[in-house]
């Protein structure tokens, strides 16, 4: 892994909490959906296809790990009153504790396969994948460059936010023998 104590972007290991919240894509999707607007638990239920009981599991798991926090109750369409969440960061950087299992581990690209499920082919911008022989000074000069490019925009996000919001990510992996 790379040095990342020179990035805008906050980087740290993440805590047992942190990674047992986000060790499961539904997790990720929800904080994803939070992070775009703050969205009531029968909103992400509609927006996610599931049973609100699951998806109030979900949250209550987000919530108790301090990744998401209820917003300001808000009077909704109908005149009831909603309770709305939101994430409580737009942007963190959290590395897998040592030991993390495979199904956590891959939980992220699982999301990622949902969100763009969800958003459909239209929604693709650029798609890359590709292989190249690498030194490790080689990978770990890849991953800084690709950091600094990602942490250009991410820290600067706020200056765009009347633009449309675009998701991404990037895996760089050794290859299996």
């Amino acid at each position: 892994m790379a040095d990342h104590a020179s990035s805008p972007v906050s980087r740290r290991e993440a805590t047992v909490s942190e990674a047992k919240a986000l060790a499961h894509p539904l997790r990720l999707r929800i904080l994803r959906l939070c992070w775009q607007g703050e969205l009531t638990n029968k909103q992400l239920a509609d927006r996610l296809g599931r049973d609100p009981g699951t998806v109030l599991y979900h949250v209550r798991q987000l919530i108790d790990a301090g990744l998401l926090e209820p917003a300001p109750v808000r009077t909704g369409e109908s005149g009831a009153l909603e309770k709305p969440y939101r994430a409580k960061a737009r942007s963190w950087w959290l590395d897998d504790p040592p030991n993390t299992e495979a199904d956590a581990a891959l939980a992220p690209i699982e999301a990622v396969q949902d969100e763009l499920r969800a958003a459909g082919p239209g929604s693709v911008r650029i798609f890359l994948r590709f292989a190249a022989h690498l030194s490790a000074e080689d990978a770990a000069e890849l991953e800084r460059g690709i950091l600094e490019l990602v942490d250009r925009y991410v820290s600067t996000d706020a200056e765009r936010s009347g633009e449309p919001a675009y998701g991404g990510m990037i895996v760089l992996h050794r290859l299996a023998e």
